[in-house]
């Protein structure tokens, strides 16, 4: 499948919402960022290489990333990228931030060491799509990291690839989710790795 080149010089549309949604995320988020906090914290340790971040929104994740990955950001609100920056620099993180969709990501196949995905799910058009270009980017081993609260309905590629939990797919413990055959894989469920997955 090729790549998408070009998709970051096309911003997407925003307005008087995104604007609002973008300031309720800086500032109304605090509380639930402080509940799941060691939820991310145990998520993201250990990462390294390149991170592609899908809608990462005001930039709540960055200060979990450890020092000296290659972080992407693919953010379809501009709106939230003052946000995003400002705790880029709060956390010391230097960031490749642009606009696009989760749909059609800007990397090339095979680039990406891991994509992280924390309640983004629930607001994408074409979750299977999504879940494609995601396998489409990483590299062979690559990991999957999120933390969602969606489900589709039973037999969906995407059923049960989320929940209130998070985890992962695609490590060296469990890639048949990525490595499947799409006519394989539309018969199988991503289901979370159990070793990964935050205690309840």
């Amino acid at each position: 499948m090729p790549g998408a080149p070009g998709s970051e010089k096309t911003p997407p549309r925003a307005g008087l919402g995104s604007h609002i949604h973008a300031w309720v995320l800086a500032h109304l988020g605090v509380r639930y960022e402080r509940m799941v906090a060691d939820r991310k914290r145990a998520l993201f340790a250990g990462l390294d290489g390149s991170v592609l971040e899908i809608g990462p929104g005001t930039g709540p994740n960055l200060v979990y990333y450890p020092p000296g990955i290659r972080w992407l950001g693919v953010e379809p609100n501009p709106y939230m990228v003052p946000y995003l920056r400002t705790a880029a620099a709060r956390a010391g993180l230097p960031v490749d931030l642009r606009p696009g969709m989760a749909e059609r990501l800007p990397a090339e196949d095979n680039s990406m060491d891991t994509v992280v995905s924390t309640l983004v799910l629930c607001s994408v058009h074409d979750p299977d799509g999504v879940l494609r270009e995601i396998r489409r980017v990483l590299k062979p081993g690559g990991q999957f990291l999120f933390l969602e609260h969606v489900a589709a309905p039973p037999g969906r590629p995407s059923s049960h690839a989320g929940g209130p939990l998070g985890g992962t797919h695609g490590d060296s413990k469990r890639r048949a989710a990525f490595e499947t055959p799409a006519d394989e894989r539309d018969r199988r469920k991503l289901a979370p790795d159990p070793e990964r997955l935050a205690d309840r």
